[in-house]
């Protein structure tokens, strides 16, 4: 069998993925990931994260996968002992010496090599395996016939991981050095500003505040943005080529994000590992997500094709979140509220495994059971009138399409 893995950037996303189909979750502590910017989990939430995944029989993987210098590599000995003790069943490292030092203080972790790495080829993929890796997180640069290579020529218990949905960086496997000539945050520490989504401009030296634009169109100037990522149609293509993990990005979106784009691709690996087409709701929902254009990434991209550069820095979103389902109980549905709902509105509840449910605020109360024309403030509870038992967890959002 295949594996669907999850970001989970808190507790709440790692809840959310787990209800919504992950069979692994990807997370960091508050320092060593790639993702400096998430809330990320203290040494409680993650053991208390790893507790709750095993229980449900899914896994979780913790990233270690920045580019370590000497300060850092004094603090994680005593950070992967900790990995260790809460119960990891993996840490993902980008670095040599951290591999060394996992296998060390976190001697019964598996290793999972980071795309932080740039493994390209089967060469180093089976070099990095006799030195204890179970797991390589392919380069994002490679095409579907290179990934098919690699994993004619590794052995069978190297685990190919590969990213099949989301961001990406316009610098080769994410080693950027931009974020920090510009602003002092280094993105190989888990800081990145991402400046490649800026704006920019050319300005001659004798002409001193005229911009000119590098390259035009009605929106501006857009040299760097690399487009979204999205291969939710291509997943049978992905399995041939031999790939172990589809690995969704996104440590730093919040929980609707990952529940939506989590149960669209479980319903899509589902369909393509008993030979059926994805489902044509799952293929929709990646589109109701707040998103950048997208594209096939390099999966398909032939030599000299290899840039997907975005023609804007913008995102375009066709849903929101109104609230999670509490309990359903004699005839009504109680939430907590994310988004504003008004009486009469139309919505839509993403319910784990199955296609969207279209539904109606009927007779809208707050939680004293006192009528209400909209639901007043962020996290209040609400409830209404509902003839469809709705689980707990689902979530409630309004589209615009």
């Amino acid at each position: 069998m295949h594996e669907l893995l999850a970001p989970a950037g808190d507790t709440e996303c790692l809840h959310t993925a787990l209800r919504f189909g992950a069979d692994a979750v990807y997370l960091a502590g508050k320092h060593f990931g790639m993702r400096g910017g998430a809330k990320n989990f203290t040494p409680d939430e993650l053991f208390h994260g790893i507790k709750l995944a095993h229980a449900a029989g899914r896994r979780v993987y913790v990233a270690c996968n920045i580019i370590p210098h000497p300060d850092d590599m004094a603090a994680l000995p005593a950070w992967l002992e900790e990995i260790a003790q809460a119960g990891a069943d993996a840490v993902i490292v980008g670095d040599l010496g951290v591999m060394k030092l996992a296998q060390r203080h976190a001697p019964g972790v598996a290793i999972h090599i980071s795309t932080q790495a740039g493994v390209t080829n089967a060469e180093t993929a089976c070099a990095l395996h006799e030195l204890g890796a179970t797991r390589v997180v392919l380069a994002r640069e490679l095409t579907l016939d290179e990934i098919a290579q690699i994993h004619a020529r590794t052995p069978a218990n190297l685990e190919l991981e590969m990213f099949v949905h989301g961001a990406m960086c316009v610098s080769y496997s994410g080693r950027c050095l931009l974020s920090n000539y510009l602003t002092g945050r280094d993105a190989n520490g888990g800081a990145c500003t991402q400046p490649c989504r800026w704006q920019y401009a050319l300005m001659e030296e004798t002409r001193p505040g005229m911009y000119l634009p590098i390259e035009e169109d009605a929106r501006g100037t857009h040299i760097m943005h690399a487009q979204d990522l999205c291969l939710i149609e291509h997943i049978p293509a992905l399995l041939q080529a031999g790939i172990t993990s589809l690995k969704i990005e996104g440590r730093a979106k919040a929980a609707y994000y990952v529940a939506v784009i989590v149960n669209a691709y479980r319903a899509a690996l589902d369909a393509a590992q008993q030979g059926r087409p994805v489902p044509a709701w799952a293929a929709r929902e990646p589109y109701l997500v707040s998103h950048r254009e997208y594209c096939t990434g390099f999966a398909f991209a032939k030599p000299g094709e290899r840039a997907h550069i975005s023609e804007t820095s913008g995102y375009t979103r066709a849903s929101e979140p109104i609230g999670i389902v509490q309990r359903c109980e004699n005839g009504r549905c109680h939430a907590l509220q994310r988004g504003r709902a008004f009486a009469g509105d139309a919505l839509q509840a993403v319910v784990p495994g199955q296609p969207p449910v279209e539904l109606t605020l009927h007779d809208l109360q707050d939680e004293a059971g006192q009528p209400l024309e909209a639901t007043r403030h962020a996290e209040m509870l609400f409830s209404f009138a509902c003839e469809v038992d709705l689980p707990e967890g689902t979530l409630l959002r309004r589209c615009h399409v």
